[in-house]
């Protein structure tokens, strides 16, 4: 990827548009779970979304992997979708992006505030 494209987002419009190419050939209950799966992942996302790029390419792949198999999407998955993706997002009570940001005002205004001490 070169410079261009990482500052405008096309590698990642292609990236999204092969993705729901993807979806689109998976039969309608995966089609379904995917929808919550991609609403639940972005809570996950970095302010671009470049970090869900390797994770939606994962779970897509057990989709259709699974889909093929014949397996249902509940066993697929299982009955949590949340907690299926903050399992492949990082951990169980993986932090999305509010608390990221949460977490980089709170240190920004410590410092201040200790500086205001001195």
């Amino acid at each position: 990827m070169n410079f261009w494209e990482r500052i405008t987002g096309s590698d990642l419009t292609r990236d999204w548009q092969a993705f729901e190419a993807r979806v689109a050939a998976l039969p309608e209950d995966y089609r379904q779970a995917w929808g919550q799966i991609e609403d639940q992942l972005w809570e996950h996302s970095n302010f671009t979304g470049r970090n869900l790029t390797p994770i939606v390419d994962g779970v897509l792949g057990l989709l259709k992997t699974t889909a093929a198999d014949g397996q249902s999407v509940v066993k697929a998955l299982g009955d949590d979708i949340p907690g299926f993706c903050a399992a492949v997002a990082g951990e169980d009570g993986a932090k999305d992006y509010r608390d990221k940001w949460r977490e980089q005002l709170n240190r920004t205004v410590a410092r201040r505030l200790s500086r205001l001490g001195d």
